[in-house]
């Protein structure tokens, strides 16, 4: 498969790597510096482009990649508010829009973080029956990560809300009880912890993801890129992995 990187940080040069190892042909690397490349024709040639960037550049990105017909993977955040009714029209096939794009997003592309949203949201819909737990959420990453909470974090947190009739929403650092508290830290290097804990008077139930390192997270979106080269629309990590 040839591959295009967008974005050429730690993510990206890691993605390579794992690429590369894996049998795939990196056809075109487009970091800040050479933005020019999206009109070339390697760039063109790609049968996935995988996008690691900043929000405020991901949605430009999308475009710049679909009118050259590529395919994209991404895992930048911040971006679903300001233009997810854009993305979601460009990707669903209408009279309008007989070719849609396709686009394969997510907060997070790491296997095991998709088995822990399994069982957030399974853990979710059975504490919906005991009222008297309370649910709050953590998330903690490297000090470099600027927005906050994370993508994962919010989609986590989603997760519990649409399950438990209890909570309108969620916010930051938050005391009204109608809502989900999630709080971030910011330190060091890691990677990425994610911890949601159910407290009653009588006990506490904590599940918690924790990174070891960026690795998992850039198999998983190598792993994305070849499911997406061989489907279309606006796809997820639901629909590659069935649970």
């Amino acid at each position: 498969m040839k591959i295009a990187l967008i974005g050429y940080g730690k993510m990206g040069k890691m993605i390579e790597q794992i690429a590369r190892d894996r049998g795939h042909e990196i056809v075109s690397i487009i970091d800040i510096d050479n933005q020019q490349d999206f009109e070339s024709e390697a760039f063109a040639s790609a049968d996935v482009a995988i996008e690691f960037t900043a929000p405020q550049a991901a949605y430009g990105n999308y475009l710049k990649a679909w009118a050259k017909g590529v395919k994209v993977v991404s895992g930048s955040t911040g971006w679903m508010k300001e233009h997810g009714d854009d993305v979601r029209r460009a990707c669903t096939p209408s009279a309008l829009n007989p070719q849609p794009s396709t686009l394969f997003w997510a907060s997070n592309f790491s296997i095991g973080v998709a088995i822990f949203s399994a069982v957030n949201r399974y853990l979710a819909k059975i504490m919906n029956e005991f009222p008297q737990y309370d649910v709050e959420m953590e998330e903690t990453h490297h000090v470099h990560k600027l927005d906050h909470p994370s993508g994962t974090a919010i989609t986590l947190a989603e997760e519990i809300v649409e399950r438990l009739d209890r909570k309108e929403g969620w916010a930051e650092e938050t005391t009204d009880p109608k809502f989900l508290r999630v709080d971030h830290i910011r330190r060091g290097e890691v990677p990425g912890i994610h911890t949601v804990r159910y407290d009653s008077d009588a006990d506490v139930i904590t599940i918690t993801h924790d990174a070891h390192s960026r690795k998992g997270f850039a198999l998983g979106a190598v792993l994305a890129a070849e499911y997406t080269a061989k489907h279309e629309g606006l796809l997820t990590i639901s629909d590659m992995f069935k649970f």
